[in-house]
Formats: structure tokens, C-alpha cells, sequence
């Protein structure tokens, strides 16, 4: 595991020294061979900070470094801890760490979680995320739709007070010259920390949200018997460096205060190796030849100088020098392919991002001895691949992954609010952004878990990393000392930890605003002194520095609701096509009925009111009045719950459609686009492609029809058919047909072509014409298919255009705080599109059967429709249930979902479940839809 700052005490107990060092993926083996050999077998199955939790037998080796008998080199420490509130707790930390501390009465915990996540799961207080059971954790009683990162914690707030985290652990059996450390991979904000009744840190060493830590305790373990570890926590203030939601949502009133990261012990010889990792550099464009370096963190833990063998073994290629280290060093040790010419590789297989080709991933093991004694390994994943950015002719931030270029189509990423981790749901949100064809998704202060990033490295998914905005990040006037130090510490541990994933994008040292020099220059060094391989940036922003210059990259918004037209009309100054846009998005995200059941109390689910509010977002965000007022103006008013969930998903599809399709047809002029958000921190209706509980709805398969990698869409400013192809592949032979039809299905115009496209290209390929014939149809229908050379259908799409386009008022955006030359909140229209006649569409009964099917990818359930009827059936959804329920069965990996039939038109489509026994009991197919008779079909699982 990527291992932390190590606080290295030395001299008195009140004067620690704090020295960055790591000891990465520690594996113990009975020779050098015999370790290199497993880790070539294994190394491709485990990320950067894996580590074998296996005791085995070691034994002394004729062919290399000898490896002491010892137990396993790291030792969790996640379960029997105790938690409580310094208030009630009258002692000190050293009797509380000192053995036979009575804790009758303390709640019970797990680490990593933060201290209210432990009280929730005790049943202390109710889950947070129903309705407003948030509000009734003392300290939450802020106002609704107000920034609590902003505030002051409340006086009465039981979180003022610290929290003590206590756990007891046996000690394994020293051995002559090994040292154990105790590892903190997140805590949050400041800690006191004592092993056996004496301090080892306190808060004024301990501080930042966003460091690790490492100590060795090897002088203060107990030989045999009981050791205590306790930690006193508290909660970040308002004016630290911590973590903060900004206006995504509420913050917990601990402020998420806590162990949130792994606690646990490893052990090593006199010198330490950690960090690892693998940089790459082509020759040519050809990609045919790369050269490789790889670079590793070095600590020297003793007083006396160390001379330490280094080997280095990637699959085949095996490799050593030796450095010597001065007492206490740390420093990097790097192999370049200058001095080992088995680093330079020829026909690589590299590692792409989604849809761009495999995700190639090779093994690294590292192994560090010291007088013929294996004093410390590490392991890690990685991809032979480059990453660089240039500003465009136009002044846009294009960046290249193996020298080619590439349209980032992304979202913001968010952790759950208590900071409660789960890898299961991790993957699947991974595997839904693969889904949708996106290839980004961007930290802005959400450093997620490792295990976050490594499934971003198996699935293709760039990861945009960075500071949060707003609050005392981006204060830095108001900055203390410490904050400087702080600031710098963290990054250094996070750069550490982040910079061996293939999947890392960028490192942004700014959100909304740039910083100034000073602490730019600071964080450059930083990167530089740590080999960061990928392009950084100033900020999230548009504004230059006097240090790196223009960032390339802009955050005009908006952020809330805008019709699909907007992002081609705009005339070059908002959130339109052109440019790097950081993050904008249509607004609010209404889940369906199933999930909004999850969320709020029965009586509160319809009309709209205060606990609808209380899962918007805050401040400008508060209530979904915009988004309601362009529903009624487009779709007419709801007539009901249903009917509101109904129009909102048409309403999250054709806006998100329309925004990922305007980037994607004017590449490279635009150059990336993060949707503001991908997911949410807690049930939410805004800002989210997905819902909290993995319910894809309108704006998912709205973003997922949009990024198609071969992809026929329309244009909203000039009426074309546009083709885009985002493949590293030409194709010949393509036909794209192109149908208009009025509100009564009769065709205005048809087209048909044969034609070819590049690679990574965009091609018009004919122009809808005006409606003729004296046509006064309030809505008009467009399908437009693509079928490749052998007559297969590649992509589809269906437009509803309305008569009464809207009418942008561009000289009414709002913007935040009113600052004119900063991000918008949002531009009105008026009018808005109008869709009303939607409303008198004729019922329609599809014809469906479906199927349980087990193949290799696991669990799918196959569905045939057809509509019969002679009426067009709109926004079809469909959703496996069980029987008498309403939310659906989840995750799932639908085809396609709130699609158009055309009268006789049908479909295959399949669901593919991401657990094996999803579908247990009495699973059913629902079919709905905008004017479709509902039906269910019982689902039979197969013998």
C-alpha cells in the first residue's frame, strides 16, 4: 500500500521530525529469485499498494538476500476498536492507552470510518441519508441549503469536543534489526496519537486531511502482550485545509472528522523502498519504441549510513545498482534506460483509455537489501503509456495520451458523504461511466480510496485529480504558516500515492482559482521533486498566472437547467462547445419513483416541499424551482408524481444528449467537457448521471447515446446530420438515413447515404430542411440510423424538435454573486421549447417476452418489443423488478433504455446484472413508459 509520510521520531518525544519515506507492497520471500518469481506471477492481479497478507515459511537463501523469519509484513488493524467523545471521557491519553482502560460504554468501531459513519452504524443516530434524519444529529441544525464548510461549527455541537478511537492488538515476534511501523492513511483533521501510554505524535505534527502518515513504533511495542493504540481526533474548523462538499450537498456535522483512512502496522529492515513506479517516453509517433524509467522512494531508518542493493524486476527484465544512503536519508532512486538498456521496450503493448483501445497492465516488483538481507519490497501495476497537453491554436487545453489526441468526455466525481467506502459499488459506478462511454472522471477534492483508482486503471477511466474549491483552499490570504506547510504535505503525500496509475490524467492545483505565485511555485516544486509524469494545471479556471500562464481550460457553467440548443448557440463567451469546459452540466437530476421511495418519508413524496429541497444542492441550488419552470413551459404542468418523474427524464435525456453530442461534433475546437456531476455523496436530485443507489435513469442513457464511439447525430444551430467517429479506425461503406416525421407520422424528408469516415473525425453528411408544405406540426420526430459496411446497425438516434424553438436570453444569465466575467449559474430561455402536444400522444401496448440467460459475463436477461400499434411509443423504459415492487433491481448494465419504437418497429435489447444472484425470488420485467400502457412480465430463472 502506498505508504505515507513517515513521521520519523527522533531525539525527544515532543520533537518529531517529519521525513517523507514509504515501504510500498512489502513482500517477503526466501530468496531474491524466488520473490521476483511469484511477483511476475501474481504482480498483474494487484495494485500499486498490495500487499501479500500470507504468512509463509522463509528460509535462508544460497542465490540471494537472505529473508529473516518474521510474521506478515502488514498487519490490519480495522476491527475492535472503540470510539468516544473526549467530553465524556475524563482521562488522559495516557491512561486511555495504557492496558486494562476501561471502555464500557464506548460504541463499537471499524476503521477505517469517520466518527458520525460509526455512530450510524451502532444505530446511535438514524441513516442521514432518509429524508431530513440528517437534521437530527446534533451539530446539523445549520440552515437547509446553506454551506456548512463556510460556518463555524455550532457551540453546542457535540463535534466541538475531540473523539477518542482506541483498539488493542498483540504483538508478533520481534526480530534482531527489523523496525515496525504504524501507518495513518487518512485522518481527519488534527490527531494525538499515543501507543502504550505514551504520545507519538500530537496535533501539531498530525494535521491535514489529506496526508499519510507512518511512525516507527518499534522502541514502543510492547515485547509480548497487550499494545493500545489511541487516537484523539478532531474535527477540521472552518478555516482548514480539510474536505468539503462546497455546494453538493450537506456536510455531516463532524465534518467527517476521523479515521477514515487504514490504520495498520508493517515491518522492515534498516532501509525502506516505497512509491514505485514506471514512466514512459516514445521515441516517434510510430509508439513502435518506448523508453521506460522507473523511480522509487529510498529511506534510510537508522543513524548510520547504509549501503542498499536495489533490484528491480519487470516480467522478464531484472536489474539492480546500489545506493548508498546517509543516515535518516530519503531521497529517490531512479533507473533510467540510459544505464539499463532493458528498459527500453520494442512493440509494447500499451495502456489506453476507454475505447481507445486495451488496457494493457504489467508488474513491478522491487526489492531493497541490505548486507545480503531482504530489508523491504514493493509491488506495483502499471501502463506503458504518455501523457501530455498543449494549448490549442485557439488558446484550449488539448491533451494527448500516446501522442494521440483526445476528447475528455467526463464527470465530477463525489465520495459518500461519511466517506463510507464499498468496493463493490465502486466497480459498478466505474462500470457504469465504461457504460456511457465516457473515458474521465474528475477528483476536485474527493482523493477516493486506492482501490477507486485501481479499478480506473483496469477500466480505461482517466482520472482528473485536484484541490477543492472555495473554502480555505482558495483563501490564501488568510493563510497561516502552518496552512502553507500543510498544503505542501499534502500534496506531496497525494502525488506519492496517485502518481503510478495509468489512469491519472492531469493534477489540478487550483478549483475556481488559480493560486498565487508563491504557493504555485511550491506545488510545482513539489510535483517536480516527486517525478509527477502527466501534465498539471494552474486551476480548474480560465485565469492565467504570472508563473505557468493560461490554463486553457474554462468553468463558465452552467450549472442548472438549459435547453438543448444552447450549446451550439452560444456565441463564445458561456458554456458552449468550444474549449475545455471543467465543469457545467443541465442541473438537476431527478431520480425515478423507486429511488425517490428510498429517499423520503411517504407523505413528502408528492407535491414538491422542504425534504425535496433538502436533497437539492445548497446556495444557488437550493430548490429545483428552474428546472420545474422549464418542465411546466416545456412539457406542460405535472399532473402528479409520476407524471414529474415522467417529464423529468425526457428533460435529463435530450439536455445531456444534446451537450455531450455539441463537444463531441465541434472536436477539437472543443477539446473536453466535464458534466457537473457523475454521481452524488447522498441521495440527491441534482447533479448526477446516476442516482445514489445506482438507479441510471434519463441522463445517463441520454450521455451514453451521445458518446457512442461511431455516433450519427443532429445539430441544433445549422440542422445538419453529423457523423462522429471517436475510434482509432477508418470506415468505408457506412449508410447514414435520415427521417422526418410530423406529429402524425407523416414523413416530411428522408435521405440516404453511402459514405466513409476517418479516424477520430467528424463528418457532415446532409441538412435537415425547414418543414414544407405548408406544415404546422407543433412537434416533429427525427430518426436517424447508421449501418456499417455490412448492413449492421452501429447507431441510432430519435430527436422530438419543436415548431416553437426556444428563444435563449442570453443578456439574462445569472451569475454567482453576480460577477459577470465568472461562471454562470445559468441562462433562461423564453421561450422555452414547447413539447405540450407530447402530452396527446396515444397510448401504446408494446409486445414484449423476455429471458434469463447465464453466459460468461454473468447474469442477463434478454428482451424482445415490438409495437404494434400504428402511434409512435415514446421514451420506453424499461426495468427488472421484483414482484410488487417499485425500485428496480440493481446495478444493471442496460443496452439502451427511454427509447422511441415506430409503429411495427422492434427491438432486442439485454440487462446485464453485475451480481450473480440478482435475480433471485420472484424477478419481473416492467414496461413503461412516456405514453405506454404499463405491463409486467414474469421473469423465469433458468434450471
Amino acid at each position: 500500500m502506498p505508504q505515507a509520510a513517515r513521521l520519523v521520531l527522533s531525539g525527544s518525544l515532543s520533537e518529531p521530525v517529519i521525513k517523507m519515506n514509504a515501504s510500498a507492497g512489502r513482500q517477503r520471500r526466501s530468496s531474491l529469485e524466488e520473490f521476483l518469481r511469484r511477483g511476475k506471477a501474481q504482480g498483474s492481479s494487484i495494485a500499486a499498494r498490495s500487499l501479500f497478507l500470507l504468512t509463509l515459511a522463509f528460509s535462508p537463501s544460497v542465490a540471494g538476500p537472505r529473508s529473516p523469519d518474521r510474521t506478515p509484513s502488514k498487519i490490519p488493524l480495522h476491527a475492535d476498536w472503540k470510539l468516544e467523545s473526549s467530553c465524556q471521557v475524563k482521562a488522559t491519553g495516557e491512561k486511555i492507552s495504557g492496558p486494562g482502560f476501561q471502555t464500557a460504554g464506548w460504541h463499537n468501531a471499524t476503521v477505517p470510518s469517520t466518527v458520525i459513519a460509526a455512530l450510524v452504524a451502532d444505530k446511535t443516530y438514524p441513516d442521514p441519508d432518509f429524508g431530513m434524519n440528517l437534521r437530527s444529529i446534533p451539530g446539523a441544525t445549520y440552515p437547509i441549503g446553506a454551506n456548512f464548510a463556510d460556518r463555524p461549527m455550532p457551540k453546542d455541537s457535540p463535534f466541538r469536543c475531540s473523539w477518542w478511537y482506541r483498539t488493542e492488538f498483540r504483538s508478533s515476534e520481534n526480530h534482531p534489526g527489523r523496525r515496525t511501523w504504524l501507518h495513518f492513511d487518512g485522518i481527519n483533521y488534527r490527531a494525538n496519537i499515543w501507543l502504550n501510554g505514551r504520545k507519538i505524535a500530537d496535533a501539531r505534527a498530525v494535521a491535514g486531511t489529506y496526508r499519510i502518515y507512518e511512525f516507527d513504533v518499534t522502541s514502543q511495542l510492547a515485547a509480548s502482550g497487550a499494545n493500545v493504540i489511541a487516537v484523539e481526533t478532531f474535527a477540521q474548523t472552518d478555516t482548514d485545509l480539510g474536505i468539503n462538499f462546497q455546494d453538493w450537498n450537506p456536510s455531516p456535522p463532524d465534518r467527517d472528522m476521523g479515521l477514515f483512512g487504514d490504520v495498520y502496522l508493517g515491518q522492515s529492515g534498516p532501509v525502506t523502498i516505497g512509491y514505485p513506479e514506471v514512466t514512459t517516453h516514445f521515441l516517434d509517433a510510430s509508439l513502435d519504441r518506448a523508453e521506460l524509467s522507473v523511480i522509487a522512494q529510498l529511506h534510510n531508518a537508522t543513524s548510520n549510513q547504509q549501503a542498499a542493493v536495489v533490484t528491480v524486476q519487470i516480467e522478464d527484465a531484472q536489474f539492480s545498482r546500489t545506493e548508498t544512503l546517509k543516515p535518516n536519508e530519503t531521497r529517490a532512486v531512479r533507473f533510467s534506460p540510459a544505464d539499463f538498456p532493458q528498459l527500453r521496450v520494442e512493440h509494447p503493448k500499451l495502456w489506453w483509455p476507454n475505447s481507445l483501445g486495451p488496457q494493457n497492465l504489467r508488474s513491478l516488483s522491487l526489492v531493497v537489501a541490505v548486507q545480503n538481507e531482504i530489508s523491504d519490497s514493493a509491488t506495483a501495476r502499471f501502463g506503458i503509456r504518455e501523457i501530455t497537453a498543449e494549448l490549442s491554436e485557439k488558446g484550449y487545453r488539448q491533451f494527448r495520451v500516446n501522442g494521440k489526441k483526445i476528447l475528455i468526455r467526463g464527470g465530477g466525481w463525489a465520495q459518500d458523504m461519511l466517506l463510507r467506502f464499498s468496493p463493490q459499488k465502486a466497480d459498478a459506478e466505474l462500470r457504469y461511466v465504461r457504460d456511457m462511454n465516457l473515458n474521465t472522471i474528475r477528483l476536485e477534492g474527493q482523493l477516493d480510496r486506492d482501490e477507486l483508482l485501481d479499478l480506473a486503471d483496469e477500466r480505461g477511466i482517466l482520472v482528473m485529480a485536484g484541490w477543492v474549491c472555495c473554502t480555505h483552499w482558495e483563501k490564501w490570504e488568510k493563510w497561516r504558516p502552518a496552512d502553507f506547510s500543510i498544503a505542501t504535505e499534502s500534496l506531496r503525500s497525494q502525488i506519492l500515492r496517485l502518481r503510478s496509475h495509468p489512469s491519472l490524467l492531469a493534477w489540478l492545483n487550483g478549483s475556481d482559482k488559480a493560486p498565487p505565485a508563491k504557493v504555485e511555485k511550491a506545488y510545482l516544486k513539489v510535483l517536480a521533486d516527486l517525478d509527477w509524469p502527466n501534465p498539471s494545471l494552474s486551476s480548474a479556471g480560465p485565469d492565467p498566472t504570472t508563473v505557468t500562464g493560461p490554463s486553457g481550460v474554462k468553468m463558465t457553467g452552467p450549472y442548472d437547467y438549459v435547453p438543448p440548443s444552447y450549446w451550439l448557440a452560444d456565441p463564445g463567451k458561456f458554456g458552449g462547445a468550444f474549449g475545455f469546459n471543467t465543469e457545467t452540466g443541465p442541473g438537476a437530476a431527478v431520480p425515478p419513483v423507486g429511488s425517490l421511495q428510498k429517499m423520503l418519508p411517504p407523505e413528502h413524496l408528492w407535491p414538491i416541499d422542504d425534504f425535496w429541497n433538502y436533497h437539492a444542492a445548497s446556495e444557488s441550488f437550493k430548490n429545483l424551482d428552474r428546472f420545474s419552470g422549464a418542465l411546466k413551459a416545456t412539457y406542460g404542468p405535472a399532473s402528479g408524481l409520476e407524471d414529474y418523474v415522467m417529464k423529468s427524464q425526457a428533460m435529463a435525456y435530450d439536455a445531456e444528449r444534446a451537450m455531450f453530442e455539441a463537444y463531441a461534433r465541434n472536436r477539437y475546437t472543443s477539446t473536453g467537457v466535464i458534466q457537473w456531476m457523475i454521481n452524488n455523496a447522498w441521495p440527491s436530485l441534482f447533479w448526477h448521471l446516476y442516482d445514489y443507489y445506482l438507479q441510471p435513469a434519463g441522463g445517463y442513457f441520454g450521455t451514453k447515446k451521445a458518446c457512442e464511439p461511431l455516433h450519427v447525430q443532429y445539430s441544433y444551430d445549422d440542422r445538419s446530420v453529423v457523423v462522429s467517429n471517436s475510434l482509432s479506425e477508418k470506415f468505408s461503406g457506412i449508410s447514414v438515413k435520415a427521417e422526418l416525421y410530423d406529429f402524425d407520422l407523416r414523413r416530411q424528408f428522408s435521405k440516404e447515404m453511402t459514405l466513409d469516415i476517418d479516424s477520430d473525425s467528424v463528418r457532415r453528411v446532409t441538412t435537415i430542411p425547414p418543414a414544407s408544405g405548408g406544415s404546422v406540426s407543433p412537434v416533429y420526430f427525427l430518426k436517424l440510423t447508421l449501418y456499417d459496411s455490412e448492413g449492421k446497425l452501429a447507431s441510432s438516434n430519435f430527436y422530438w424538435l419543436s415548431r416553437k424553438a426556444a428563444n435563449i436570453q442570453w443578456s439574462k444569465t445569472e451569475y454567482f454573486d453576480g460577477d459577470t466575467s465568472g461562471s454562470s449559474i445559468y441562462t433562461p430561455a423564453s421561450p422555452y421549447d414547447d413539447f405540450t402536444a407530447l402530452n396527446h400522444l396515444p397510448k401504446v401496448r408494446l409486445d414484449a417476452a423476455a429471458k434469463i440467460e447465464r453466459d460468461e459475463a454473468g447474469l442477463r436477461v434478454r428482451v424482445s418489443l415490438r409495437n404494434p400499434s400504428e402511434h409512435l411509443a415514446f421514451q420506453v423504459h424499461l426495468g427488472i423488478r421484483h414482484k410488487k415492487e417499485t425500485a428496480e433491481i440493481l446495478p444493471v448494465l442496460w443496452d439502451d433504455n427511454y427509447f422511441e419504437l415506430m409503429p411495427g418497429e422492434s427491438r432486442d435489447l439485454s440487462a446485464q446484472f453485475l451480481s450473480a444472484n440478482a435475480l433471485d425470488g420472484s424477478p419481473e420485467l416492467a414496461v413503461a413508459g412516456w405514453n405506454i400502457e404499463p405491463a409486467a412480465l414474469p421473469l423465469e430463472n433458468p434450471r
